[in-house]
């Protein structure tokens, strides 16, 4: 996103002040999203969708894409909120997320896609420290775009791999123990 500056003390420091970022706006839940768009493959309709037993709510299912397994993340689901009602705009952004080594393609649900934005690291404001209706560590920050705000999504962290599988093997061992009862 920016350049990397190095300080006097050798420590490396991100500039996010210089160039615009490019990011993927959509709407979810009457809200602005953005995801910078390095991390976006790309972007299709939504269907074909095959369900996994047993996983969190928010985990929809799985897709295939060109003979590839691809999870399907809903992230009004993943914000706490109520499940996306699939409407006529609906569509699955298959985005690349960094894991350790590898990188792993996941699907989220969003209502409908925007527009690629550019937006200043100056008009980036950073993210509220409360009252946010999702967490604060998913959000990046605050873009300003035509008076109005679009938060930008800390997408390595939404779509935390190591935090899913954790959420998954405690819903499975919840579901588990509820069952030898």
């Amino acid at each position: 996103m920016g350049q990397l500056v190095q300080a006097k003390g050798s420590a490396v420091v991100a500039k996010t002040d210089e160039a615009p970022a490019q990011y993927l706006t959509f709407s979810l839940g009457g809200e602005m999203f953005g995801v910078g768009i390095l991390n976006v493959k790309e972007i299709i309709e939504y269907g074909n969708l095959t369900e996994i037993p047993m996983m969190p709510a928010f985990i929809r299912g799985v897709i295939n894409l060109r003979g590839s397994v691809v999870p399907v993340i809903d992230l009004s689901a993943r914000f706490g909120g109520k499940s996306t009602e699939v409407g006529r705009r609906t569509c699955i952004v298959i985005v690349e997320v960094p894991d350790e080594d590898t990188r792993h393609d996941i699907g989220i649900i969003v209502d409908a896609v925007s527009e690629v934005l550019e937006i200043p690291g100056s008009e980036i404001e950073p993210p509220p420290s409360f009252g946010a209706k999702i967490r604060a560590d998913f959000i990046f920050g605050m873009g300003k775009v035509a008076g109005k705000f679009v938060i930008l999504l800390e997408i390595n962290k939404v779509l935390s791999v190591e935090e899913i599988a954790m959420l998954t093997g405690a819903e499975n061992a919840a579901a588990e123990a509820g069952s030898q009862t």
